[in-house]
């Protein structure tokens, strides 16, 4: 059958996702002034509670939804998750109380978990050997997400703000109706698996799938790819400021320049650099890049060389889709959705580490009693993750490509 329509459906799930989510990061700060009627800083505060228990259940629940959609099937699971995942923008534009968006956060963070699922699908629908450029064009939907979504956000905001919530609630409404006609179920009774409490959450899972293969180094390199990359949004905004003194403006401008070039290298060269060096070698050439940008930035005194850095540093996305290849490829059909499911819940307690790691970082390394003045401090930290994550991968043994 063909698949484009489907392969279309699950890169527009993930645009779509990333979109909601920067979609109201515009308002938040004031929709939760408004809701607590407390200072900014009090925003702050309850802004960082929402982030964490939206991470926190998502990793608790992608194993669970990967378990699930092994069993049920890519489709219901998809399907049903979209449409609570309208259900609860609606929550979100109604809410009054902090107590509702608490709630709010909760459920959205089970939804984000069908990020395992939309990868399944697409390992699903995929040879061995388009694996590696299927997973990049789900990771440059969510670099399209990134960049439309703030700017989207801030645009609606004009109109209160409620509305950025109603637009991402009809995006998802709107993407499951698309799906509904559209998408195939690709988990037949051949590689239909029972379903496993046991393996249904997240240490269950973590063992189950370490086992196979020997992917426990690979999940591991994954992980401490993860946090170090998660140094981006955990300080950019802080970094900039005390470093340089941009603006709020200019910071924006430099993060949707990244995710314009993330976009471009995940949707146009994954595939002629996997051709030309392999799938072995285009995670080695990414984590590269990744080493050198950090590095760079960590002593980086020009706001000129920064804004050269961040196509460079974009090329470090290489590495992911390859990787995440390679994985795939190491497990058999029926074990799609929970390897999904387990890379997921490493991102989400890389999202939960990561944050609290990289700030403290600079918060030692710029206060006035610092024993040492770097504020690019937390970039040395996820160089010398990304260097750790380079040396196992270069150690272990990986799947044929073919």
């Amino acid at each position: 059958m063909d698949n484009r329509l489907p392969v279309l459906f699950i890169v527009l799930t993930v645009v779509i996702d990333a979109i909601g989510i920067g979609l109201i990061m515009p308002v938040m700060p004031a929709l939760l002034t408004e809701i607590g009627g407390g200072s900014v800083a009090d925003a702050a505060v309850w802004g960082g509670i929402l982030s964490t228990v939206f991470a926190i259940m998502q990793f608790l629940f992608a194993p669970l939804i990967g378990a699930l959609s092994d069993r049920y099937g890519r489709r219901p699971v998809l399907l049903i998750s979209l449409l609570v995942m309208a259900a609860d923008y609606v929550v979100m534009a109604l809410a009054q109380s902090m107590w509702l968006l608490l709630v709010a956060r909760l459920v959205g963070g089970v939804t984000a978990a069908t990020h395992s699922t939309a990868n399944a699908y697409m390992a699903d629908i995929s040879t061995r050997a388009q694996k590696a450029a299927r997973f990049g064009l789900v990771a440059a939907g969510f670099g399209v997400g990134f960049v439309l979504g703030p700017v989207l956000g801030g645009l609606l905001a004009e109109y209160g703000t409620r509305a950025p919530f109603w637009a991402a609630g009809a995006l998802a409404l709107g993407n499951a109706a698309l799906g509904f006609f559209v998408l195939r179920e690709t988990v037949t009774d051949a590689i239909r698996r029972p379903f496993d409490r046991t393996r249904a959450n997240p240490f269950g899972a973590f063992r189950a799938v370490a086992r196979l293969a020997g992917l426990n180094r690979l999940i591991t390199v994954y992980f401490f790819f993860q946090v170090a990359t998660m140094v981006y949004p955990a300080v950019w905004a802080y970094f900039l400021t005390e470093r340089f003194g941009w603006s709020g403006a200019m910071i924006g401008v430099t993060l949707g320049l990244y995710g314009f070039f993330y976009a471009l290298v995940m949707g146009l060269l994954v595939n002629p650099v996997i051709r030309r060096a392999g799938q072995r070698g285009t995670v080695l050439i990414g984590f590269g890049f990744e080493l050198v940008s950090l590095l760079i930035l960590a002593f980086i005194a020009s706001g000129t060389l920064l804004l050269v850095m961040i196509p460079i540093a974009a090329l470090g996305s290489l590495s992911l889709p390859a990787l995440q290849a390679a994985m795939s490829q190491s497990v058999g059909d029926d074990a799609q959705g929970e390897l999904q499911g387990v890379l997921t819940s490493a991102t989400s307690v890389a999202m939960i580490l990561a944050p609290l790691a990289m700030t403290q970082t600079f918060a030692l390394f710029t206060r006035s009693d610092a024993p040492v003045y770097l504020p690019g401090a937390p970039f040395l930290v996820a160089a010398a993750l990304m260097l750790a994550s380079l040396w196992l991968y270069a150690r272990s043994s990986v799947p044929s490509e073919a």
